[in-house]
């Protein structure tokens, strides 16, 4: 590819790491910038710029505008280096991993991103106890809901969707890694989701972007 990628990254923001996994698994190259979203660095003019909501990520490509939300850079990818695959090519298929996949990047991931815990901090005054209640009440709703999903789907195999990596897994190990690294939540409450996340980090596209292993990771929340 002859334009250079630059994506703007978080360690623990779970939209960047999908992008990443994506980035990976294509073999593309990327220049990671860091925006610290504990630091208020995406309030930033210069990044307000780049993307006008404030959040993480954002793609760029050579000197085409910036690309933002992750599944949207994801399937653009996909479909400008469709190999290898990451939706399946029947069109039942596809919905059906779609639809795993949104229900962590779409359902879960927003209701405990910074600014919804900010919000729940300063304009309705929880204390950290009942943030971190409300965050792991939502946490175990999407662990739950794609539990019972893969369970019945018939189509589960080594991955969310038979043997290949598909979107839904992209989406699925973010989703676990913040439950189980951030919030200590018991992923063996979920034996189908606990194992497909376990072949997933078998890979390098999965173990080597994960968060801890990105710039300014630490073990803190």
């Amino acid at each position: 590819m002859d334009d250079k990628l630059t994506l703007y990254s978080f360690w623990r923001s779970q939209a960047s790491y999908r992008v990443r996994i994506a980035l990976a698994l294509k073999g593309l190259p990327v220049e990671l910038r860091t925006i610290d979203l504990l630091k208020g660095e995406q309030h930033q003019e210069d990044y307000r710029a780049i993307n006008p909501e404030g959040l993480v990520p954002a793609f760029i490509e050579g000197s085409e505008p910036p690309l933002v939300q992750s599944l949207a850079i994801i399937e653009y990818i996909d479909e400008k280096h469709p190999e290898p695959p990451l939706l399946p090519r029947g069109l039942r298929d596809r919905a059906h991993v779609r639809g795993l996949a949104q229900v962590a990047a779409m359902d879960a991931h927003p209701l405990i991103v910074p600014r919804v815990r900010n919000y729940l901090a300063k304009q309705l005054g929880l204390d950290e106890a009942a943030r971190n209640e409300w965050l792991k009440h939502w946490l175990e709703e999407g662990n739950r809901a794609l539990e019972t999903m893969l369970s019945r789907s018939g189509r589960t195999g080594r991955f969310c969707f038979g043997d290949a990596v598909t979107l839904a897994d992209v989406c699925l190990v973010p989703h676990l890694i913040t439950a189980g690294m951030l919030y200590d939540l018991d992923l063996r409450l979920y034996p189908i989701c606990d194992r497909i996340f376990g072949h997933c980090m078998e890979l390098d596209a999965f173990a080597k972007t994960q968060p801890k292993l990105q710039p300014g990771a630490s073990a803190g929340h």
